[in-house]
């Protein structure tokens, strides 16, 4: 999969160093998968993701310190990164708005 906004991950983990190497274990086990669809996503994530509306998932990251939420595009493989946050920070969004 390709993943899009890479950059949103790096400045989170500039200001919470210790979630640098799960955002970066997260990054290489997504850059290496081919999803098809949600099925594909529990299949390699198991409970550490949830299926949201509009295509969007959220990940567990860190041992559920933070959230990633990102919204996939199947057909054309690519993940767009559309938040990350610590588990505070996502307690206060909507992830089908952000």
């Amino acid at each position: 999969m390709q993943i899009i906004a890479r950059r949103t991950l790096r400045l989170f983990w500039e200001r919470h160093p210790q979630a640098e190497g799960p955002l970066r274990a997260w990054f290489a086990q997504v850059s290496r998968a081919e999803w098809t669809g949600p099925a594909d996503v529990k299949r390699g994530f198991g409970a550490t993701v949830d299926v949201v509306g509009d295509n969007r998932l959220i990940f567990d990251i860190g041992g559920n310190k933070y959230r990633l939420v990102v919204h996939v595009a199947y057909r054309f493989g690519r993940v767009l990164i559309k938040f990350v946050g610590t588990h505070a920070e996502y307690d206060r969004i909507d992830p089908e708005a952000v």
